[in-house]
């Protein structure tokens, strides 16, 4: 019943996701195609509305009632079509994404798995040592760190690595070297790459460390805890085995959604770097009110987010047989 329960709950969650993809972005005032018949035509001179008519019907643009639009929508989304760019037209918005997504899982993927392994790491052992220096340092730390934009940082990694000490490249995910599965390429990339990941390491690990020590200090107030010490179970096996093992558990859903959420990317920081992400593929389609690319960008994102979740819930069911006693 619990499986069940969560696998209808996401089929709901997603058809609801699906929907709201559609109405977003037609909030947006403007027409796509006036926007870039302006563009084509120079600031402040008059469109000719003949114009705007031919480029609507050269970019694909959906004509008739919402209730028409969305019908259409939902037969292309079976068909994993997500029709044209108005950005990068003529290319098909599927393409556009796929040349995209592995830069964005490489960049934010690796971040988030190091930031969860060095956020509980560092988390647990403050736990432990809660009440010293060490405990001190990390939780103030992190408390004052968590309260700097990743923009800022960012700008300010560009300000002193890239202008100042000319020691990093400052945008583009690679130099001059030809793209390929070749040593050098993967070094350049890597290369242009150590900014960003940086500028998102910096603030990323921060949930993780105070939520794992905050539920890791209660689990050591627990009764099992206690029997551990005085059965005299070794201090390590007590802190990694019983308390970290246990505080854990409730991390594993934030960590799912973390990586859930990485197929949206980081607009703020792939924006700044110049890096060819879906990050900033996304502030691109907003600000060119592409409707296809956005659409499918959000509808990645949000699918991503979900599937994670669901795939924690499944986890949490079988690492954790109260959930599923709770749910019957």
């Amino acid at each position: 019943m619990y499986f069940v329960r969560r696998i209808g709950f996401f089929l709901a969650t997603l058809f609801a996701a699906v929907t709201l993809n559609f109405v977003i972005p037609r909030l947006q005032p403007g027409d796509p195609a006036e926007v870039m018949v302006q563009k084509l035509a120079g600031r402040g001179t008059a469109i000719d509305p003949a114009a705007v008519k031919a480029m609507r019907a050269m970019l694909g643009a959906p004509d008739g009632g919402l209730l028409t639009q969305y019908g259409e929508y939902l037969r292309a989304l079976s068909h994993l079509d997500f029709g044209v760019s108005y950005t990068y037209f003529p290319f098909n918005v599927i393409d556009v994404i796929a040349q995209a997504m592995p830069w964005t899982m490489a960049l934010v993927g690796v971040t988030q798995i190091l930031a969860f392994v060095v956020g509980v790491t560092l988390g647990a052992f403050a736990a432990w040592r809660r009440n010293t220096r060490f405990d001190s340092v990390v939780t103030l730390g992190s408390t004052f760190v968590g309260t700097l934009p990743s923009f800022w940082i960012a700008l300010i990694l560009v300000f002193v690595f890239g202008y100042t000490l000319n020691w990093l490249p400052t945008s583009g995910g690679y130099g001059a070297s030809t793209p390929g599965w070749n040593v050098a390429f993967a070094g350049d990339a890597i290369y242009h790459s150590i900014l960003p990941a940086t500028a998102l390491l910096v603030t990323a690990p921060i949930g993780w460390i105070l939520g794992m020590r905050n539920t890791m200090i209660m689990n050591l107030g627990e009764d099992y805890i206690r029997l551990a010490k005085a059965k005299g179970l070794p201090d390590r096996v007590v802190a990694l085995r019983y308390a970290a093992r246990n505080a854990l558990l409730p991390s594993v859903t934030g960590f799912a959604t973390a990586l859930g959420g990485v197929l949206g990317g980081s607009i703020l920081v792939e924006t700044i770097f110049d890096y060819p992400g879906l990050g900033r593929l996304m502030g691109e389609a907003i600000g060119n009110r592409d409707f296809p690319l956005l659409q499918a960008l959000l509808l990645f994102a949000i699918t991503g987010v979900l599937i994670a979740n669901l795939v924690a819930d499944m986890l949490y069911g079988v690492l954790d047989p109260r959930a599923r006693k709770d749910a019957a």
